[in-house]
């Protein structure tokens, strides 16, 4: 197998969660131009189906269908889908999430326990489900964020906290089923990327922020999905247990 060989995913079956937008597409789109079908989920299914079209499109096989990833039984349903559709699953990218700025001493029950059940507990109940499918030399990979390892200036404890969760969820997976299942975990820690989550930051954020990012712009979708290719590829099948950041050399400046 030649080095650009191993980039390829030719016969792989992915399940991407949180497909519907921003991150979601750029992934979905970038593993079907590696070469694997993809099973897309998430709650907006209206959404979902132009992403099926442009999967489709790049000639892959694509299935849609609508996911809240806070219910373990949705979750299932899910993995069922891909299982059903192309008797196998391969890779799973947890990607859903959502954010939420909200001081501390403000911030309600409810509201922390809505971000933390879609952005950990979700993250779980997906690794479970697929886990129990995948075959030897499966990949999981979560996306958490560089707010995980650093702070960013702005009130978002029950996010940070989720996506430092998921980095302790990595590893312990990893320990888990690498050696058991042979099932690779890795996380992606993504710094400041063009999406509707960057859209809603309060005027003149970017700016101030701007300095801390040695790269000194806004990463683009497609950077970051190239790197979550690398993750879930033979490329990287002796990487497991492990947080990538991409984040311009946000975490060290």
């Amino acid at each position: 197998m030649s080095v650009l060989d191993r980039f390829r995913l030719d016969g792989r079956v992915a399940v991407v969660t949180g497909a519907s937008s921003g991150l979601g597409v750029a992934f979905a789109t970038a593993l079907a131009e590696a070469g694997a079908d993809v099973v897309l989920g998430a709650r907006r299914a209206e959404k979902l189906e132009a992403v099926r079209t442009a999967v489709e499109k790049l000639g892959r096989r694509a299935v849609a269908v609508r996911t809240d990833i806070a219910r373990p039984e949705e979750c299932r349903a899910l993995v069922d889908a891909a299982t059903r559709a192309f008797g196998r699953l391969d890779i799973l990218v947890n990607n859903a999430g959502i954010s939420g700025e909200r001081p501390a001493a403000e911030e309600t029950p409810e509201q922390f326990r809505e971000v933390v059940d879609i952005n950990l507990n979700g993250s779980y109940w997906m690794a479970q489900a697929a886990g129990a499918v995948m075959p030897p030399g499966g990949a999981i990979v979560n996306v958490s964020s560089i707010l995980a390892l650093v702070t960013g200036g702005l009130p978002q404890a029950a996010y940070t906290a989720s996506k430092a969760g998921l980095l302790g969820l990595t590893r312990d997976l990893a320990q888990q089923w690498t050696p058991e299942k042979g099932i690779r975990v890795n996380a992606l820690a993504p710094g400041l990327f063009d999406s509707p989550m960057t859209d809603g930051y309060a005027e003149g954020y970017l700016d101030a922020i701007m300095p801390r990012v040695l790269c000194g712009r806004v990463g683009r979708p497609e950077e970051l999905a190239a790197a979550l290719v690398f993750l879930v590829s033979d490329a990287a099948s002796y990487i497991t247990g492990t947080t990538l950041t991409v984040d311009g050399g946000t975490h060290i400046a």
